[in-house]
């Protein structure tokens, strides 16, 4: 183990820095965390790595250091960055990892982003943190982290000793796929149709990241010969997408294309990670068949087939 207390001659000059606590929620981070209700503050005991062999002098300086973390609330776990050396194509990063959780913890690969005060990354790295050992309940443990030059956003001699701190990258969780509803079908659906059509959206397995199809949903032919398709716009995107346009194709249950037309939208805009349903009315003049079979059906939009 890297021991931040012994220094080499090219860092004689460089000062450790003051402590700097970066906190998440510990459920943000592990699996399976159970919180705690309490609301007393935790103050983390140190705890040095099994592996580690060093003399009174150095545990008492680390003691001296992890004394001076302030308290944590339950359900937390945080870096506290203390030291900072460059070393040639290289950064080493000392920090405390410490746990306010009434049980031990374990952790696996880990990215962690080194960061200005301020927010502006200078580096990202993916560590396995198996090798910090478990770390008891309501505990501290310095760790050594080594950035190589290709893991820093900026050359090494512009890493700052000073106003940096160490930060886990969280993966963004996965936003609940959900019903965009256009405001006319708000105010026609019935309070009973409209639970139930977001039920079903919500049932259906999302679109893939980025993608937008198309499902569809109902399909009746009216009195005067129209047909009325009903359609659900999918946007597995993280953006809003706007449709000016939509030509669509239309089967039965021949197989073949009976219908065509090209639909033009107003603005039409399916929000992020949302779906939307919208009825498109095809003529009667743009059916190609005297009778249709709706017992099955297909309408897609050019090269894209969807079933009914």
């Amino acid at each position: 183990m890297l021991n931040f207390l012994k220094r080499n001659k090219n860092e004689e000059n460089e000062q450790p820095t003051r402590h700097n606590d970066s906190t998440v929620d510990a459920n943000e981070l592990l699996e399976d965390v159970q919180e705690e209700s309490s609301e007393e503050q935790v103050d983390t005991e140190l705890s040095l790595h099994p592996s580690w062999k060093l003399d009174e002098e150095e545990v008492y300086v680390y003691r001296f250091m992890n004394n001076e973390h302030p308290p944590l609330k339950p359900n937390q776990i945080s870096l506290a960055g203390f030291e900072l050396h460059h070393m040639d194509d290289q950064i080493s990063v000392g920090a405390f990892v410490r746990n306010s959780l009434n049980k031990k913890i374990s952790f696996n690969e880990t990215t962690l982003i080194l960061m200005t005060e301020d927010g502006t990354k200078l580096g990202r790295k993916e560590f396995d943190l198996s090798s910090l050992d478990e770390l008891p309940a309501k505990s501290s443990r310095p760790y050594p982290f080594i950035f190589d030059e290709n893991d820093l956003f900026v050359p090494v001699e512009e890493i700052p000793l000073e106003g940096w701190k160490l930060a886990f990258e969280l993966k963004k969780s996965a936003q609940k796929h959900s019903l965009d509803l256009a405001e006319s079908w708000q105010q026609s659906l019935a309070s009973e149709d409209l639970e139930k059509l977001k039920e079903y959206t919500e049932s259906l397995q999302p679109p893939k990241p980025g993608e937008v199809n198309f499902m569809g949903l109902k399909a009746v032919q009216a009195d005067n010969g129209d047909l009325h398709v009903t359609m659900l716009i999918r946007n597995g995107s993280e953006k809003n997408i706007s449709l000016q346009q939509l030509p669509l194709q239309f089967e039965d249950a021949s197989g073949q294309v009976v219908a065509r037309g090209g639909f033009q939208l107003d603005n039409f805009e399916v929000k992020a990670n949302t779906s939307k349903p919208w009825t498109f009315i095809f003529p009667r003049a743009m059916i190609d068949t005297d009778e249709l079979d709706l017992s099955k059906w297909k309408a897609y939009p050019t090269q894209q087939n969807q079933e009914g």
